[in-house]
Order: structure tokens, then sequence, then C-alpha cells
């Protein structure tokens, strides 16, 4: 059963533990000093029938980065943005078309280091009323929802590995019919699984 908007606010709440890319292969060693970039990505959850759905966005394949992986809309903290709250809000906007004032924030996850360099920052909001999805052309080619409880329980995650760099590379997935949800994307979702148990 997937936990109530109070619950989900009240788990965000509590301190929690940032996490990376990395975090299964704990023999990686990073670069001292490395600078990471801001980015926040939002994670918009809403009411589908009797239960709560996730929107995620599957990635154009014609993208220099990441082509046709599923994420979370969002990007980079640009000047412009107050924080990565906002330039979360402000992706999700340019990617998906969900206005701003159609969403509740509830929380934000601890920052999470992708292999790419940035220091992403999930933040988790409630879609109070229905708004028209709209992909971004050229930037995202479908917006599509799973269940809440699919990708807050545990049980869903396999560990998975593949070449990287030279170097194998455990990473969490949690697939879900057609979409397979993987790396940085499905490791902020356990992070929040986590969160919500603790």
């Amino acid at each position: 059963m997937a936990p109530d908007m109070d619950a989900i606010r009240a788990a965000l709440a509590r301190p929690g533990r940032p996490s990376s890319d990395y975090d299964l292969n704990p023999g990686t060693v990073l670069p001292e000093g490395r600078k990471l970039r801001p980015a926040g990505v939002l994670a918009p959850i809403l009411r589908q029938g009797n239960g709560y759905h996730l929107l995620l966005t599957k990635r154009s394949s014609a993208l220099k980065h990441h082509p046709g992986q599923i994420a979370f809309p969002g990007g980079k903290q640009d000047k412009g943005d107050a924080d990565v709250i906002a330039a979360a809000l402000r992706e999700a906007h340019e990617e998906i078309g969900l206005p701003e004032a159609h969403v509740d924030v509830l929380g934000t996850l601890p920052a999470h280091e992708t292999v790419t360099g940035f220091l992403v920052t999930p933040v988790i909001a409630y879609v109070k009323q229905p708004f028209d999805i709209r992909p971004e052309p050229g930037e995202v080619d479908e917006v599509f929802s799973v269940p809440l409880t699919h990708v807050l329980s545990a049980q869903n995650f396999v560990v998975q590995s593949r070449w990287w760099r030279g170097q194998r590379r455990d990473y969490f997935a949690v697939p879900y019919g057609p979409y397979y949800i993987w790396g940085a994307t499905a490791r902020m979702l356990r992070a929040w699984t986590d969160q919500l148990n603790t």
C-alpha cells in the first residue's frame, strides 16, 4: 500500500543519507576537490483511480547524454533559479508542461552524486490538479506513470551490472513493464524507499 502524502512529508523531514552512483561500488576512488554542479529533479506524484502514481520521462534517443533512459524531469540549476527546488520546478514545466502552481512540494531527499558530475537534489511533490502533459520535443520522447507502490517497494529493486569505462559497475534497477528504470533514477527511488522505512 502506498504511503499517503502526510507520511511522505514526515519521512522527508527526517534526516537522510546522501546517495551516489557509486554506492554499490565501494572500491571506486573519486578525485579530491572535484566540482559538482547543482541540479534538481522533480518526482511528481498524482492520483490516478484509487492510487498514487509517479510521473517519469523517457529521454529522447537523439540526446547526447543518457539517450532513451528513464529519468525524472529536471536539470542543472541556472543562474536565474533561486535554488535546486526552483530548478526542478522550472525544468518540469519546460519538459512535461507541469505548471508550478499545480504542485505542492512535500520535501526533498538528500543530494545524489552522479557519474556525470552533478549533485542532484530529488524534489518530491504532489500534483494537486490535472494538467495537460506536453513532452518537450527533442528532449522527451514519452511521459508515463508508474504505481507509487511499485517504485517504493524494496522487493522490486534488483542489483545489476555492466562494464563502464573499463570497470564493472553495479547499479540498482526497478523495471516496470516495458520500462527499464535504472542508474541514478533507480538509486534515488531506492533512497526514497529507504527514507520511508527508517
